[in-house]
């Protein structure tokens, strides 16, 4: 859960990309000021340091992709990669699930 330290400097963040101006810590720290939100002095500098090295456009797209991942596959390829893609196709296939038809009976869905 973020602090309301963490969400105001997030959103400073966001505001100067938006601007396509640079995200520095004094940028940061001058609109966290502006908006008369009181956050630790450390923020400001820790998300600068942050941003210089990703970027926010790649950190926006993926939001949602975060943590593990879902299925791991467990045969290696002893011979090149040549093997890998059989491998990732056949684990695709597996995670179809099949089509539920109880909705179908019914004439509608969950979801229409």
């Amino acid at each position: 859960m973020s602090t309301p330290s963490e969400l105001a400097t997030v959103y400073a963040a966001l505001i100067l990309h938006d601007d396509c101006i640079a995200i520095t810590a004094e940028k940061i720290a001058a609109l966290i000021k502006a908006a008369g939100v009181e956050v630790e002095s450390y923020w400001p500098s820790l998300f600068a340091k942050l941003l210089e090295k990703k970027s926010v456009d790649d950190l926006i797209m993926n939001v949602g992709s975060g943590g593990g991942s879902g299925a791991v596959t467990m045969a290696a390829p002893s011979a090149g990669g040549a093997a890998a893609a059989p491998a990732a196709a056949a684990v695709e296939e597996k995670q179809e699930e099949p089509k539920d038809e109880s909705d179908d009976d019914l004439g509608f869905s969950l979801f229409d």
